[in-house]
């Protein structure tokens, strides 16, 4: 007898409950489970997080929990950092999940889990398949925060393609939705 396992659409995962705290992405209909992030991760979010609370409202900034559905696979994601707009506070009264059918976050960071050269998962991840997702999803502005090459990269959405900028040392971050931010790459890299 052979096993085959059960392929979930979107709509069945957003329902699916194993009783566990598990984050997963869905992967071709299966669901993946996502490993618990760094203490660095974290703490670079925690830094972003009580950093942008002059600028935007408490209940509108999400570390480690918010889901965010993409298209390809997997078909969601769950960013360090998001912003979200009033009215996602409205439509996520059940889940804390901005679908396909909800308008975009206007700001989402990741931070670059630990790799050895491009070609690593990790890398490929942030820079890469992300990167089009969040593109694709038209996500106004992304930063990819790497530690390891000490660089925040904000991409900016521009006639439906990210421009992307860099930034290292004691250059200040430059940021469309958040143009008072004043943070300079060290600060945010050197968060703990």
């Amino acid at each position: 007898m052979t096993y085959a396992p059960v392929k979930l659409t979107f709509e069945q995962y957003l329902e699916y409950d194993d009783r566990t705290d598990n984050r997963y992405e869905l992967c071709d209909g299966e669901l993946i489970p996502v490993p618990p992030e760094s203490q660095e991760t974290y703490g670079i979010a925690r830094f972003l997080f009580v950093q942008l609370l002059s600028l935007a409202e408490l209940e509108r900034i999400f570390t480690h929990s918010l889901e965010l559905q993409v298209q390809g696979n997997p078909q969601n994601r769950f960013p360090d950092l998001v912003v979200v707009n009033e009215v996602h506070l409205e439509l996520m009264d059940k889940r804390i999940t901005i679908t396909l059918n909800m308008p975009p976050p206007p700001f989402v960071v990741e931070v670059v889990s630990p790799y050895r050269n491009q070609n690593d998962d990790n890398y490929r991840r942030d820079y890469i398949e992300k990167r089009q997702q969040y593109e694709r999803r038209g996500i106004p502005e992304y930063w990819i925060v790497d530690p390891i090459a000490q660089l925040v990269t904000v991409l900016v959405l521009v006639n439906g393609k990210y421009q992307a900028t860099e930034f290292s040392g004691g250059q200040r971050i430059v940021s469309r939705t958040f143009p008072e931010l004043g943070l300079t790459a060290a600060q945010v890299l050197e968060a703990r």
